[in-house]
């Protein structure tokens, strides 16, 4: 890398939340994403610690809340720059953002209205495929599709004839709903995540047939099958498809006595709903096969078996009845992780009967009662939930084809498909193990490249 250029990262090195990375030029630089901490990490301090006095934009990768969570803090330290992102991002992100700001910071809706008022008065919408200069600064951007959610992003960056790569979260091909990413066609350093740098995923077609299984497993004995979901992206991509199922096997058993066509889907997340109709809006985005499917009058996102439940009074006495009823039924609710959000009241009603299951389909941080139930419920352990010990004997299942990031394969064919190969890659967004089975391969695979782990 050229003198007078660096890289800095200010999260997201040794886990994979509150990622915030920095590209300096000279006396300007930009961040790549201002995420929020989670997990055993979710106890740092979240005000900006770093000095931004230099930085001239802020590039927003994609809408999670580990990548834009701690917008609000940078705002707060003095931050006056335009924000990029891709178009169908500039339109989920406010609707990201108040919900974390009424959890993380007040209810007052005066001051939410600020500060969203703020954030779109800053936003700079970029179409994908095309170069922006950063004004005040010597580095150009542009944004590529990553397909991690819909709007993801990956950012290349050109200084001097040097061109640097933020990956952001890659996504694996074959997603509902998205076009797959694309490695660039050059690049002197990649900036690369790993959160699944040791494993692969199942394919579509697997992991396609274990959802309809783990639903038909579920509801045999007239139990709930709840299946906690990120609210962005991936409830999207399970509500996708189970309609697909609905279609394909209508007329044949869920459960007893109960056909395919009739069991009922229930969205328990007023986030989550709001995202999927965001999502309809961004039809523009989505990929042939989902588009096709609209064409031939299908609605992948909006399907006649599909409940929405919107209030708390109405979420308090669907739990209950739930509880009671033993009704077969498919429950997608936020968060992804279990740490907060509706499905923890579904947990505490649920987790102690063993006719129902609970199966993750996302990646669960260490420190998070996700990880907990994935690891200790097979063993009919027990976990806190709001600082009460729950007894996991409800069944608990993992179909890992469901994450939205790239498994191992994915992110060394982005890597090894760059021609000629980056002088250097940096791993950032992975745990310690994931990180060095990739440093590994792609050493192995990369023999010219130097493969270090970010810091």
């Amino acid at each position: 890398m050229s003198k007078g250029l660096e890289i800095l990262h200010h999260g997201a090195v040794n886990s994979v939340t509150g990622s915030c990375h920095e590209l300096r030029a000279g006396d300007a630089g930009i961040l790549i994403d201002c995420g929020l901490f989670q997990g055993l990490e979710g106890k740092r301090d979240l005000a900006i610690d770093f000095d931004i006095a230099h930085i001239k934009a802020l590039v927003v990768t994609h809408v999670h809340i580990d990548h834009v969570g701690r917008l609000p803090y940078l705002l707060g330290a003095g931050f006056d720059g335009p924000i990029y992102c891709s178009q169908p991002s500039a339109l989920l992100l406010p609707a990201m953002l108040e919900d974390a700001l009424k959890i993380g910071f007040t209810r007052n809706e005066q001051l939410i209205n600020r500060v969203l008022k703020l954030l779109s008065s800053r936003l700079r919408p970029l179409p994908y495929d095309q170069w922006q200069q950063v004004e005040g600064s010597n580095i150009a951007i542009r944004l590529q599709r990553a397909g991690h959610i819909l709007g993801s992003a990956y950012v290349e960056c050109e200084v001097a004839g040097q061109r640097v790569v933020f990956s952001g979260d890659l996504g694996a091909p074959h997603s509902p709903l998205l076009v797959p990413p694309a490695p660039p066609e050059r690049c002197h350093v990649l900036v690369l995540e790993s959160t699944y740098g040791d494993k692969n995923h199942e394919s579509r077609i697997d992991r396609r047939l274990r959802l309809k299984a783990a639903v038909e497993h579920a509801l045999e004995d007239g139990g709930t099958l709840l299946i906690p979901a990120f609210s962005l992206g991936r409830t999207q991509d399970l509500l996708y498809e189970l309609e697909s199922l609905i279609a394909e096997f209508g007329g044949q058993q869920a459960a007893p006595g109960l056909p395919w066509n009739e069991l009922e889907v229930v969205v328990d997340s007023p986030l989550a709903a709001n995202f999927t109709q965001l999502y309809r809006e961004l039809k523009p985005f989505w990929n042939d096969e989902a588009r096709e499917r609209v064409s031939e009058g299908r609605h992948p996102l909006s399907f006649e078996q599909l409940t929405v439940v919107n209030s708390h009074h109405d979420h308090l006495n669907a739990v209950g009845y739930l509880a009671r009823s033993h009704k077969p039924c498919v429950v997608l609710a936020g968060s992804g992780m279990c740490a907060g959000g509706r499905v923890v009241n579904y947990l505490k009603a649920l987790l102690n009967d063993p006719r129902n299951d609970v199966l993750f389909v996302g990646y669960q941080a260490e420190g998070t009662p996700g990880r907990d139930i994935l690891e200790y419920g097979p063993k009919e352990g027990w976990v806190e939930l709001d600082g009460e010990r729950f007894t996991i004997r409800a069944r608990v299942h993992q179909v890992s084809g469901y994450s939205a990031h790239a498994g191992q394969e994915d992110l060394i064919n982005f890597a090894t498909g760059i021609n000629p190969p980056p002088e250097q890659i940096r791993l950032i967004h992975g745990e310690a193990n994931p990180k060095a089975v990739l440093q590994a391969r792609l050493k192995e695979l990369l023999p010219e490249t130097e493969v270090v782990m970010g810091a």
